[in-house]
């Protein structure tokens, strides 16, 4: 394992970058035609100026909706630009110094670059075997992405005839979303505005939790009474239910608000562990994530795509809660970086599969479940877009692996080569997303390949285990749960997967749920 130093104000940066981010109160007003294509009942839930003209946050429940809908270019382009100009100044000033320190501390011990230093303790293990993976990746990302940009160009062909906008023949970062969206109404009959009426939080709620006590053999309490930092919070406390032993407990907060963390993520608040007694700490941890709120006349309602984001990060929390090892160090999540996404990637399955979608989905209307045309549909749209979604996060791997394998960079123009080389187009002009990109001040510093590494161990473990067994058994999440769970750090992940799969893992599931084979 690595050696750790400290180098004198990396964690002031690192604090100093969020909350840059989580102050940020940048925002756009367009008037009602500029929002062309966006829902009426998306605008009424937005505050409007003197003039009019309707507020747009950089918050995700407001941004995303008008990037995917909204049929006026100009329009998703200064919103994309705008997010992607967020703390420009500051926070690339402080990722530009945390590339330049985190550089000296490798120099320090012995290693060449960061990525060095901290690929030494990761499955990975070398930055050549990092670059490698990569380049294999977005090699065979080439030709499918090549083909859904093709379809995505003659949708903004059809579209900017029909606006009579000018065609300029380039699918700009702003237009993904967007014609992502239309295609998957397009081949797979998804309207996602219309599915999400059958994903109303409390329901999706109900079933999560429901799923994830079945499965794994659990039992969970909600606390009433409880002291923390919003109202809206909600606090349980999680039991083993065969031998009713009290494993910890995890706080879920929900919905978004000024000066709040602005994405997903389980943050841990206390490890377990053996004290010195002999008695168990309990782990406590806590579920942030930023679905839309409830209004007075509808519950909030969540897209298909924020189910499969709840579910996953839920997974973190369990990951928190069911590690039963002896050292905080090696508690919950604390396992290497790079397969730190598998256990909650394998869990997005479960918002893929009819049996367990119908547990958390019902009509907020009047409970009446999901189509079945829909429901099939929905099911096959897995595949749409696959290979869009997984260069994007390629763009961000290879961004990651660049500015950490020099003792300095430019981020912007990093950035930007790496979208051009994976994604074929440079970044925006004059912007820089890496100033905003969180990860990268966040703990996931030469590490972020992890979420497509260990996807590949996530899918292996679903196929092989789940798959067979049904979603909902629960011989099969305990041996999940006592296989990959409840080791937390203290094994090594690769000799975790040995155990569960009975074999060496491979790729064979992951190119296969790609439709790549």
């Amino acid at each position: 394992m690595a050696l750790k130093i400290s180098i004198p104000g990396s964690a002031n940066y690192k604090f100093s970058s969020k909350k840059n981010m989580n102050d940020d109160k940048t925002c756009l007003f367009f008037s009602h035609d500029e929002l062309n294509g966006v829902p009426q009942e998306f605008l009424k839930g937005l505050d409007q100026n003197e003039e009019g003209k309707y507020k747009v946050t950089m918050q995700y429940p407001l941004l995303y909706p008008v990037l995917k809908q909204c049929s006026i270019e100009a329009t998703r382009r200064k919103l994309l630009i705008t997010r992607y100009s967020m703390c420009k100044d500051s926070n690339t000033e402080i990722l530009e110094e945390l590339v330049k320190l985190r550089h000296k501390k490798a120099a320090l011990l012995g290693y060449d670059t960061h990525a060095d230093f901290v690929l030494d303790a990761r499955m990975a293990k070398t930055k050549s075997n990092v670059k490698a993976f990569l380049e294999d990746m977005v090699a065979k990302m080439k030709s499918p992405l090549k083909k859904e940009f093709e379809g995505f160009l003659k949708l903004k062909e059809e579209e900017c005839e029909k606006n009579k906008e000018e065609y300029s023949g380039v699918v700009e970062p702003w237009d993904i979303y967007h014609f992502m969206q239309i295609t998957e109404k397009q081949q797979y009959s998804v309207d996602n505005e219309l599915l999400k009426e059958y994903f109303p939080m409390k329901r999706v709620t109900e079933g999560l939790l429901r799923i994830y006590q079945d499965i794994f053999n659990l039992r969970f309490v909600e606390i009433a009474d409880h002291e923390c930092w919003h109202e809206d919070v909600k606090l349980y406390s999680v039991f083993d239910k065969q031998n009713e032993q009290f494993l910890g407990q995890f706080y879920m907060d929900l919905h978004p608000r000024e000066g709040k963390y602005g994405h997903a993520a389980v943050f841990g608040l206390q490890p377990g562990c053996e004290l010195a007694d002999g008695s168990r700490q309990p782990a406590v941890c806590a579920l942030v994530c930023n679905f839309t709120a409830p209004t007075a006349d509808k519950p909030s309602l969540l897209y298909h795509s924020e189910v499969e984001t709840y579910f996953h990060e839920f997974g973190h929390a369990m990951h928190q809660i069911c590690a039963q090892t002896e050292c905080a160090y090696f508690s919950g999540t604390r396992v290497e970086r790079d397969f730190v996404e598998a256990p909650s990637q394998m869990l997005e399955n479960w918002c893929w599969e009819e049996e367990s979608l119908r547990l958390m989905s019902g009509h907020y209307k009047d409970e009446s479940p999901i189509p079945d045309d829909l429901m099939t549909n929905l099911v096959a749209s897995k595949l749409a877009n696959v290979a869009t979604t997984t260069s994007r996060q390629l763009v961000f791997g290879v961004f990651d692996q660049d500015i950490h394998t020099k003792d300095s960079a430019d981020t912007a123009q990093s950035f930007s080569n790496a979208h051009l080389k994976v994604m074929g187009s440079p970044a925006p002009s004059g912007t820089n997303f890496a100033a905003q990109f969180g990860h990268m001040a966040g703990g996931y510093d030469s590490q972020y390949y992890g979420y497509m590494w260990s996807e590949v161990y996530s899918e292996d473990m679903f196929q092989t285990v789940f798959k067979h067994a049904g979603v909902l058994s629960s011989e099969a999440g305990m041996k999940y749960r006592t296989s990959i769970l409840q080791p937390g750090g203290s094994t090594d992940a690769i000799d975790m997967l040995k155990n569960m799969l009975g074999r060496e893992p491979n790729s064979d599931a992951f190119f296969k749920a790609k439709g790549l084979v």
